[in-house]
């Protein structure tokens, strides 16, 4: 009896045991089941990774746009996608778990969602479809989810070396700046370490000095955003362990102004000699031109130029303040007249994308390489007749600056190298070497003493021009060590 009695104890606090658990789980399953979906937050991030890409403004696959919610809700060819309280009977639901063919996004398209993602999406159905509170339902949701994204922290040591898209001295010439992830990095020409400012732009393509010491950068999250920012590096920021750390994305004293908000990378800045005139361009092939006579923090957006059938990946303007010259992925050069409006030429010779363009001070001869490992001198007037080709580089030329005072031009390549050519002639200069990858950035001291590359493997070298000495060879990922 008194085995059986406590057997029978055991049981019962057993089975309480096991009802309190049921009674304390339950409200926290009902409670995740009853949370609010929000469609902005939850929802629409899905959509857009996984529905967009055939989806969006331009391809309407179906004649469904999924850009706003007013336009999502209203389907296209075929029912409207979404059956409000009605998981079951939802078209984006039941495509959304399909198999083979019928499954959206389409095979070779996208990956299939995850059981977790399809969950979301089926609670808000179920909940009522409802888009959130202060949402304009017209609004595009690329642009509603881009104001909503908040930029990572710095890195506080980088376990592998970060891509140097872009370099510039500063106009002083005893720093260097270089683009890292989602900051700026400025430099010694000792390759020491003295600021970090923390950007929301994930890659820097492109940066200019202004006369005053602004620092203006084009860069971009590449596929979400691109933009170009005007910052104070001489700003407040705090130390630590030596290094000034700044704040570019929050703090109005350090990120000054911004010029453009893009849906896609910004990849090329250029500054007019006379520093009245700044220009952008990038994957959405429009070149951008702003009037800062008034001072940068004044801008204004003087014309927007499409002239390229796909990404714009240089730019230069002329010092007689009427030409601009621009470089394409569609293989091509050309010259734009910014007084009257028109496209004045096209050079085509490379057959290959163009990565970067130059002019002479006169602004009647425009240099350009590319893909073809060629550099090429052409007219920038008239017929834009090619003058001369010239070859010596081993790999593509990604890169191209023009000496501010002297017939020199200076290039970097694929190839791991920067080499440097007479202007006028052609002819071949120095080899510039030291780098151990493939260079993607390069900058002329403002007074034309020094040039700086920086590569794919986060390495940045500093070199007289003169002799071609390197001055410094050193990687600009903050505190990586490269593996023995």
């Amino acid at each position: 009896m008194r085995s059986h009695r406590c057997f029978c104890i055991v049981c019962a606090i057993a089975a309480a045991a096991l009802a309190l658990v049921a009674i304390l789980s339950a409200p926290t399953h009902v409670q995740a089941q009853d949370k609010p979906v929000s469609f902005i937050n939850d929802v629409a991030p899905i959509l857009k990774e996984n529905c967009y890409a055939c989806h969006d403004a331009k391809k309407r696959s179906g004649k469904l746009d999924m850009t706003s919610f007013e336009k999502f809700m209203a389907g296209g060819s075929t029912e409207a996608p979404v059956a409000a309280g009605k998981p079951a009977e939802s078209l984006l639901l039941e495509l959304v778990q399909a198999k083979e063919k019928k499954r959206m996004p389409p095979e070779g398209k996208g990956q299939p969602l995850t059981k977790e993602q399809v969950a979301v999406i089926e609670r808000w159905v179920a909940q009522g479809a409802k888009l959130d509170g202060g949402v304009d339902a017209k609004s595009d949701l690329v642009r509603e989810l881009r104001l909503r994204w908040k930029p990572p922290a710095v890195i506080a040591t980088y376990n592998f070396p970060t891509i140097v898209n872009a370099v510039a001295f500063t106009p002083d010439g005893k720093h260097l700046v270089t683009g890292a992830h989602h900051e700026l990095t400025v430099w010694s020409l000792d390759g020491k370490l003295e600021k970090r400012i923390w950007t929301r732009a994930e890659r820097a393509y492109g940066m200019v000095f202004l006369s005053d010491g602004k620092l203006v950068v084009a860069g971009a999250r590449p596929g979400q955003e691109g933009d170009v920012r005007v910052y104070d590096i001489n700003g407040p920021g705090q130390s630590n362990q030596g290094i000034t750390m700044m704040n570019g994305v929050d703090d109005p004293k350090v990120m000054l102004k911004q010029l453009l908000d893009s849906d896609d990378a910004v990849l090329a800045l250029a500054l007019s000699p006379d520093g009245k005139r700044l220009a952008a361009g990038g994957c959405d092939r429009v070149v951008r031109v702003w009037d800062i006579s008034g001072g940068v923090l004044n801008a204004k957006l003087e014309q927007s130029i499409e002239n390229h059938a796909d990404w714009v990946l240089g730019i230069v303007l002329a010092a007689d303040g009427k030409h601009l010259l621009t470089s394409s992925r569609d293989k091509t050069a050309k010259v734009w007249d910014l007084s009257t409006k028109e496209s004045v030429m096209t050079f085509p010779d490379h057959q290959f994308p163009v990565y970067a363009v130059a002019v002479k001070a006169d602004s009647k001869v425009g240099y350009s390489v590319g893909e073809d490992k060629q550099l090429r001198i052409w007219n920038a007037v008239a017929e834009g007749k090619q003058v001369k080709a010239i070859g010596g580089h081993g790999d593509a030329v990604l890169r191209l600056v023009a000496h501010p005072k002297q017939p020199l031009l200076v290039t970097a390549s694929a190839d791991k190298t920067v080499r440097t050519w007479n202007a006028d002639s052609g002819a071949a200069g120095k080899t510039l070497s030291g780098l151990n990858d493939q260079v993607f950035a390069l900058a002329l001291s403002a007074d034309g003493t020094m040039v700086a590359a920086g590569a794919y493997g986060g390495e940045v070298a500093i070199w007289k021009i003169p002799d071609g000495t390197l001055v410094k060879l050193f990687n600009a990922s903050p505190g990586y060590v490269a593996k023995k």
